[in-house]
């Protein structure tokens, strides 16, 4: 407002400063003016690069945007093609708080593009995000392709030019197990190739703009999602390829095939009433055999008849999460009905058929976790199981023979079933302990209790390849002796643990509890025998891109680290090897 109180419009915008840790290029502040920002090295621009000095409501001048921040780098690094791996950090146990991410891909042939995809990804939904954007200019808004939280993500990204870049944001609070990414180069103006559907067919072989493709499912199975895609100007997708799930109604007339519950294993839903029949040639029988299998227990059920009628006699009515034992029908049709209530719904079921004829036994397929040795089912033939390492037998003997039982041909006893025990006593000089229900999740309400014995002398080391348990509730105790009452090592849930522990004598015992809710993948922790000196610790080892100061490792002895250019170490402390011949702490990374 002027001297006279006559509105006067103003033609510069205020000195929008400069962001701290940054730098601003450009001083002119007048209407149609832009100023640029960056940031200093090690620090990553969040906001727009650029403002615009505008005309707001005929009389104010204001900056199109607020001014960036410049936050500091925690991680990330630069990557180059052809192609690779790289993961959030910690993968896959728990990210880091407070972390600014920051990887730039760069394709070594100009005239490419980068493509890449998702192993596995789950970030706390809404509150730590990774943005994706196009080429090299790290937080620019006109560049971003995706900002992708909680666990759904599309099935390929594809920048538009030689570079992208991704930027990993979380705030302090407890994180997931984040992210790990393939990438790759590939041809300019291409969406790069999306995969088929799991039971479904793929017509279409072109993955550059325009190129249409198109879905559709196996015999049995429906189709949820686009029928076609197409990859469009910017190599993004239209849509995710569908997904192909079994119906709740079917008649079965192959003479092998698959029977789902339906969207397995993500769990069948409500208020379900499905009814399957398998129908095979005259003169045969039918083979069921239980792969997977998880139910509401006492309020789900699947029951199996020996007939296509309502009326026809049950051979076998199952609920709950206990396997059944394979099936058999006394005629050529089979009859599976299953009625779910109106809550609560648990995994579903995987159940393989096949047909076989009057002199020879179903086939009794591969254990899951296992291993087979015999290809012949008829009368007289033999075959033999053995179960992969960290699995023990739950149902059958290690060999089974066809034979004649009271008029019927028939296994000589239930077919084979390799499972992962809840506990046990291991005084192997080496091996896996799972949690039960490997590699599927562990079931609600387990105790379960393993003790590693090593040769007296020996110490014991357990080594964490993979740990996810439901967080603050399923937790795995580790003691340094026999039993319970020995010294706690440690208690861990979610996914921090620690990338090893030793005992300080030949014994070592851990604990597994959960509560009757939500399960998650468990773990697989590697143990072996170790000699462990009296007077030393073992080695610690030396971090990637780092170098260790010290080469005593007796008790009361330090030894200290430092990275190499371009890498900052997770913590300054030496460690300190203590009298239970343990360093103070984990190898530290050079991020």
């Amino acid at each position: 407002v002027n001297e006279g109180g006559i509105k006067q419009a103003s033609n510069l915008c205020p000195d929008p400063g400069e962001p701290e840790n940054g730098k601003r290029i450009g001083s002119d502040f007048s209407l149609g003016a832009t100023v640029q920002f960056s940031c200093d090295e090690d620090y990553v621009l969040q906001g727009s690069k650029s403002i615009t000095c505008q005309r707001i409501a005929e009389v104010f001048a204001a900056w199109s945007d607020h001014r960036p921040v410049c936050k500091v780098k925690t991680c990330g690094s630069n990557l180059q093609g052809p192609g690779g791996t790289f993961t959030s950090p910690n993968f896959p146990f728990q990210y880091d708080s407070n972390a600014q991410c920051v990887w730039v891909i760069t394709a070594i042939n100009t005239n490419k593009v980068i493509q890449i995809n998702f192993e596995e990804f789950d970030l706390e939904i809404g509150y730590d995000t990774l943005t994706i954007g196009d080429g090299g200019e790290v937080g620019d808004p006109k560049t971003v392709l995706q900002v992708l939280t909680g666990s759904f993500v599309p099935d390929l990204i594809v920048s538009m030019s030689n570079q992208m870049w991704l930027h990993l944001q979380t705030d302090e609070s407890v994180g997931s197990i984040g992210f790990k990414v393939n990438y790759k180069e590939i041809e300019k103006e291409s969406c790069g190739d999306p995969g088929t559907p799991l039971y479904g067919i793929r017509e279409g072989d072109g993955f550059s703009n325009r190129d249409v493709l198109r879905f559709e499912c196996q015999f049995g199975f429906e189709l949820i999602g686009e029928k076609s895609i197409i990859c469009q100007e910017n190599n993004q997708w239209s849509a995710n390829i569908p997904i192909c799930i079994f119906p709740c109604l079917s008649n079965f007339t192959a003479p092998m095939g698959t029977v789902l519950s339906p969207d397995y294993p993500e769990g069948y839903g409500n208020n379900l009433n499905c009814i399957w029949t398998i129908i095979s040639d005259p003169g045969s029988r039918i083979h069921l055999s239980f792969n997977d299998f998880d139910l509401e227990s006492q309020f789900d059920f699947l029951a199996v008849k020996d007939g296509d009628s309502v009326d026809s006699p049950i051979i076998g009515t199952f609920t709950g999460a206990e396997v059944p034992s394979h099936l058999t029908s006394n005629g050529h049709i089979l009859r599976l009905e299953f009625q779910a209530d109106h809550s609560m719904s648990g995994r579903g079921f995987n159940i393989t058929y096949n047909t076989f004829g009057h002199n020879e036994c179903p086939d009794p397929g591969v254990p899951i976790n296992a291993r087979r040795f015999g290809d012949n089912f008829q009368l007289g033939s033999s075959i033999s199981v053995i179960c992969e390492e960290g699995f023990i037998k739950t149902q059958g003997t290690e060999t089974i023979t066809c034979m004649l039982v009271d008029g019927k041909v028939m296994w000589s006893g239930p077919i084979p079933k390799c499972g992962a025990p809840c506990g046990g006593h291991f005084s192997s000089p080496s091996g896996v302990i799972l949690s039960p229900g490997w590699p599927g999740y562990y079931k609600d309400s387990l105790n379960c209790e393993w003790v590693i014995e090593a040769e007296p002398g020996h110490s014991i080391k357990i080594t964490f390849e993979r740990f996810q348990t439901e967080l603050n509730y399923d937790v795995l105790e580790v003691h340094d002796g026999p039993n319970l009452l020995s010294p706690l090592l440690g208690s861990y849930n979610g996914t921090q643990v620690p990338q090893f522990l030793f005992s300080s004598s030949n014994f070592m015992y851990l604990l597994f509890t959960t509560d009757n809710s939500r399960s998650n993948n468990g773990f697989k922790i590697h143990y072996e025998s170790v000699t462990v000196n009296t007077y030393s610790c073992l080695d610690p080892g030396i971090p990637v891109h780092g170098r260790r100061y010290g080469h005593d490792f007796s008790i009361g002895s330090t030894v200290s680290f430092s990275c190499d250019p371009g890498y900052r170490l997770s913590h300054e402390e030496p460690l300190l090897c203590e009298k239970n011949h343990w360093w103070s702490h984990p190898l530290p990374t050079c991020d």
